[in-house]
């Protein structure tokens, strides 16, 4: 493990106890968590992209924030619905967070998670997807954006415009130079991560993966990323790829700790999700030297670069900040994690 950071899903609305917390709040304690990870020398803070949900669901006025307050830490998401995107606006966007944050953004990308509504992504206007769940339609979004990130000429130039006449095809604007190897795709399962091998994008794997074959869930996890590699290998693209996985896991270091995740160590699941028979992975809860055991027998683990906590952004600025804390100085050094500043 090279790296490490947190995966917020960004929820907001009623807390319990007469207490809520607004889409505004949960904003603004994101920066000013991401700020004071970037102080500690944490390494990312990335978040899920949910549509009809109270969470995160347009990322980049977030990620812009975050990168004029910081200095080092990655800003990036896990991931974003290509079926509900613009690929051309999705381009100009993405550019302007990475000049903006000096290459700092990580933009993963994928079909996108189960949704609360039905087609939600058809109220958006995009339609025509042969696919019952929009699979075919997210990857062409995909295509049309990876060409324009790229450069590649994507509109007709007017040879009587005013604004600057020409011919041959323009390309989006503006463009960052050094995107195209920032980009991630969020892989459910061991086909959509040789496809992203083949494609020269990066890998994120998450806590739920679409398969089942009997295997432990980091077996399973830690052979997705070895079939990336390899279709990354076989396909000559240069350098190495990054891949990341994410997982639960909370050191109890305090009573505090241990009255919020005592007890909440389970295993590996399997159920169905989205009608596709699905593992999930566990959740790791414990003192330091409990954990720094398990994660070290955790083979996705051992096998990604970045490994991303899944924080509960509803106990604010402040608890979030401590379990980060608390990793870093007790736990991700014995993972290989070299801290700059902790």
């Amino acid at each position: 493990m090279q790296r490490f950071g947190t995966l917020s899903f960004g929820h907001y609305g009623p807390l319990g106890g007469g207490r809520s917390l607004s889409a505004g709040d949960a904003m603004k304690q994101a920066i000013d968590l991401a700020q004071g990870m970037d102080d500690l020398g944490i390494d990312g803070a990335y978040f899920r992209v949910h549509h009809f949900a109270r969470q995160q669901a347009s990322p980049m006025p977030l990620l812009a924030a975050i990168a004029a307050r910081t200095q080092r830490i990655e800003v990036g998401t896990g991931v974003i619905d290509m079926r509900y995107e613009n690929p051309l606006y999705l381009a100009e966007e993405a550019a302007a967070v990475d000049l903006l944050s000096d290459g700092r953004l990580a933009l993963g990308v994928s079909r996108g998670s189960p949704e609360t509504v039905v087609r939600g992504y058809e109220a958006f206007g995009y339609t025509g997807s042969q696919d019952p769940r929009g699979a075919d339609l997210a990857r062409d979004h995909f295509d049309t954006f990876l060409r324009a990130i790229e450069g590649q000429g994507i509109a007709e130039r007017d040879p009587n415009s005013p604004f600057g006449a020409g011919s041959g095809l323009q390309r989006i604007e503006p463009h960052s130079p050094g995107l195209r190897s920032r980009v991630w795709w969020g892989a459910g399962n061991s086909e959509s991560a040789e496809w992203a091998g083949r494609m020269g994008v990066n890998l994120m794997s998450s806590t739920l993966l679409t398969e089942d074959r009997g295997l432990p869930f980091d077996e399973l996890q830690a052979q997705q990323i070895d079939a990336f590699r390899a279709a990354w290998r076989e396909s000559g693209h240069p350098g190495e790829p990054r891949t990341s996985v994410s997982r639960s896991i909370f050191p109890i270091t305090t009573a505090e700790d241990e009255l919020y995740f005592g007890g909440r160590q389970d295993g590996d699941g399997v159920g169905y999700i989205d009608g596709m028979r699905s593992t999930f992975g566990k959740t790791y809860a414990g003192a330091p030297d409990v954990l720094i055991d398990q994660l070290l027998q955790d083979a996705a683990v051992r096998s990604a670069d970045t490994l991303m906590l899944t924080i509960p952004s509803q106990l604010g600025v402040e608890f979030n900040l401590r379990i980060v804390e608390s990793f870093a100085k007790h736990v991700a050094p014995a993972l290989g994690w070299v801290g700059t500043r902790v």
